[in-house]
């Protein structure tokens, strides 16, 4: 039998037109509650992976309207999952989030400990067609990575870092000093170290001590169907390494969609212009007009208007990560000849003396046709 999920909303205790920093505020709530430092509960690990699968869908644009539209079963076939935290304690859970300094010193332990790593931003650019159809593109971004040399310690081969000897490998060091109000503890981090709680002696050459490089890396990223100019895709721990085998970072690619001279994208529909002759508007007339899926055969009756608007249904973009495509609405302009021979004009001049307000009947303004093409 399925287990019944529970409302992110629910879970991070915050309505659900809550902005991000609400958001933020009530998952910053629930892990100082959750820290083993300070919670006997004995769901507190489970509860807090709970707590952060609902920050990491509600804290992002795009995984957020996915949820607020299609509930979970949305993210799932919308290709979002929230991150599998595999992760040696709790305590690497809160610094994914938020860095080691989150609960301020509350129980903190010293040492050398392992942090997620940063996010990547990388853009990429797609034609209108090709966002459309969907497209693969392969996308160079520069990540720090783990140094091969020293596998991220920092330490020359053969060597390894050594506790520091001015903390005694606990990263802080404690003053204690007197006032009128009694004695006062402050604690600092350790200098000799910086923290860590312990020292590189030999340093690696390949990395001079750092443990991490920067190198060029490409990704082949598939550009979903339907995408919208200025939408990003996150590809889970393909950033910044972690610390000390600490999560990667994610990285995000930001699409651009190059404008197209024939169309115009208002949401899922596409808008373009076809231009008939006063002749061929008159009697009528077969065309190729172009579409996202190529050139399509179009008959024009005769007595076409300037302004008519023909809708080519399921012809527009399609549905990000749902079903369907949007509209594909032809706007019909009229040209008008603006150099006559003179046979040409002796004929419209007898065309002109026999019309009749008969020949026009009725019809809807301009500017209401060139609304409606954009609704």
């Amino acid at each position: 039998m399925a287990t019944t999920r529970r409302d992110y909303y629910e879970i991070l205790g915050v309505p659900r037109n809550a902005d991000e920093r609400a958001i933020k505020s009530a998952f910053r709530r629930l892990a100082r509650e959750l820290h083993p430092d300070v919670s006997d509960h004995p769901e507190a690990q489970e509860r807090f992976r709970e707590a952060a699968e609902a920050y990491e869908v509600l804290a992002k644009a795009e995984t957020r309207e996915l949820y607020d539209r299609y509930g979970h079963d949305g993210l799932r076939t919308g290709g979002f999952r929230p991150t599998d935290f595999d992760f040696g304690s709790l305590n690497d859970l809160f610094s994914a989030f938020f860095g080691d300094d989150l609960f301020g010193g509350v129980g903190g332990r010293g040492g050398r400990r392992s942090a997620r790593g940063a996010d990547v931003l990388a853009e990429v650019e797609v034609t209108l067609v090709e966002a459309a159809e969907g497209a693969t593109r392969a996308v160079p971004f520069p990540a720090v990575v783990d140094c091969a040399t020293c596998h991220g310690s920092g330490a020359a081969p053969g060597t390894s870092p050594t506790t520091c000897t001015g903390c005694g490998g606990t990263g802080r060091l404690q003053t204690v000093s007197s006032s009128f109000l009694g004695q006062i503890v402050r604690t600092q981090a350790c200098p000799r170290c910086g923290g860590l709680g312990e020292v590189v002696e030999t340093p690696c050459p390949e990395c001079d001590g750092a443990g991490r490089l920067t190198e060029e890396r490409e990704l082949e990223v598939e550009i979903p169907r339907g995408i919208h100019d200025g939408q990003r895709i996150r590809l889970g721990g393909e950033g910044h390494a972690g610390v000390l085998g600490g999560r990667s970072g994610d990285l995000y690619v930001l699409v651009h969609v190059q404008l197209d001279d024939r169309f115009v994208r208002e949401g899922n529909n596409i808008v373009s212009a076809v231009e008939l002759t006063m002749t061929q508007a008159a009697l009528g007339a077969s065309l190729q007009v172009e579409t996202l899926d190529g050139e399509l055969a179009l008959d024009f009756e005769p007595g076409t208007q300037p302004g008519d608007v023909r809708v080519l249904r399921g012809k527009g973009m399609p549905v990000l990560q749902g079903r369907g495509r949007g509209d594909h609405r032809v706007l019909i302009d009229v040209r008008i000849p603006a150099h006559l021979t003179d046979e040409q004009r002796r004929l419209l001049e007898d065309f002109g003396r026999s019309e009749h307000e008969r020949n026009y009947g009725t019809d809807v303004g301009f500017f209401e046709k060139l609304r409606s093409a954009f609704r």
